[in-house]
């Protein structure tokens, strides 16, 4: 047996923290095999042409990701790691370009575990157009880690001219989903076994960089974006109102549910409106450019299942209201605590 077949088939020990041969070998073998990094400095050096531009400012952000289970319907931590880095770039306008990753092992992962979820991250950046330039992996005493934990920080350009706040919401601008709501919460939940649910749910995990340059071209009045990640759409829709000064209503019957998401909810008792999402989002545009947004996302891989779900509005500043099935208003608040555990 190669060094390589052992180490494929082995599982993650202290060593692989250690700074000596076994750790350059997983480094050697799993990460830079596969995310082939430009070099072995400490750092990545980047360059691009869209960094020259006049006016043209570098967005940065950073993210964690402790889902459970690891590997889920419609994707895995490392798909997970990639998108969520690359969607808060790319709501904010900017144009996502390099990735970092680290990765918190436990001693006593399996291996071959940790190449699945790799090779996943190298698709999905392969898919959003990204590079992961540079990393790192640390590891943990077994039963301190929960498999493995993955840090991702991201880098993008927004181009010049380019603004988009959540400040910049004015009444009469209509709000727009690219997807349906609540997919990888209920994912979640019915991948992890312990109520015993029968549904063929898979997570909406997915990049939107693609979407979002395919709208502002469409719609270049869009006001600001959110992806709807922890605390579902609701929290996403007060964060706006309260940065904006702004009422939001919505529409229950204008809101896209997959049936078996809106069934789970139903039977446990949770609200869809809080479940996470990790491949969609919201955002405003003043009324003129409704349309032509919504056609735009609609023409893209990542936004077929588009609505037009509301709008913000003058009245009752700073909250959010959804006109119900029944007729009535009902206010949405921020949530509470946490419907689900370690969604993300």
């Amino acid at each position: 047996m190669n060094a390589l077949n052992k180490l494929l088939e082995g599982r993650i020990s202290l060593a692989h923290g250690g700074g000596g041969k076994a750790m350059h070998d997983l480094i050697d073998q799993i990460f830079a095999a596969r995310f082939k990094p430009d070099s072995r400095e400490d750092q990545a050096r980047l360059s691009h042409p869209a960094l020259a531009e006049p006016g043209a400012q570098l967005a940065f952000t950073t993210d964690s990701f402790v889902v459970s289970p690891l590997e889920f319907p419609g994707g895995d931590i490392g798909r997970i790691a990639v998108c969520g880095t690359v969607n808060d770039l790319a709501v904010g306008g900017a144009r996502p370009l390099w990735l970092s990753a680290g990765f918190i092992l436990e001693e006593g992962f399996e291996v071959a575990t940790l190449v699945r979820i790799v090779d996943s991250m190298v698709r999905t950046a392969e898919e959003a157009g990204v590079r992961i330039v540079t990393g790192d992996t640390k590891v943990v005493d077994k039963g301190k880690g929960d498999g493995v934990f993955i840090n991702t920080a991201g880098v993008g350009v927004i181009p010049p001219s380019r603004t988009l706040l959540a400040s910049s919401v004015r009444a009469g601008d209509v709000a727009i989903v690219n997807h349906r709501l609540g997919d990888h919460g209920a994912a979640i939940l019915a991948a992890r076994g312990d109520l015993a649910l029968s549904a063929t749910i898979e997570s909406d995990c997915q990049p939107l960089n693609g979407l979002m340059e395919t709208v502002l071209a469409a719609a270049p009045g869009v006001r600001a974006a959110r992806d709807a990640t922890r605390g579902g759409l609701a929290s996403c829709l007060n964060e706006i109102a309260q940065e904006a000064g702004v009422g939001i209503e919505i529409e229950e019957q204008l809101l896209p549910l997959h049936p078996e998401v809106r069934g789970v909810s139903e039977i446990l008792g949770l609200d869809p409106l809080y479940l996470a999402n990790e491949g969609t989002l919201v955002l405003f545009v003043p009324e003129e450019e409704a349309d032509a947004a919504l056609a735009a996302m609609k023409a893209t891989p990542a936004g077929q299942g588009a609505a037009i779900i509301g709008r913000a509005v003058s009245e009752h500043p700073r909250r959010v209201v959804m006109q119900t099935l029944f007729g009535g208003g009902r206010i949405v608040d921020m949530l509470v605590g946490e419907q689900l555990p370690r969604i993300c």
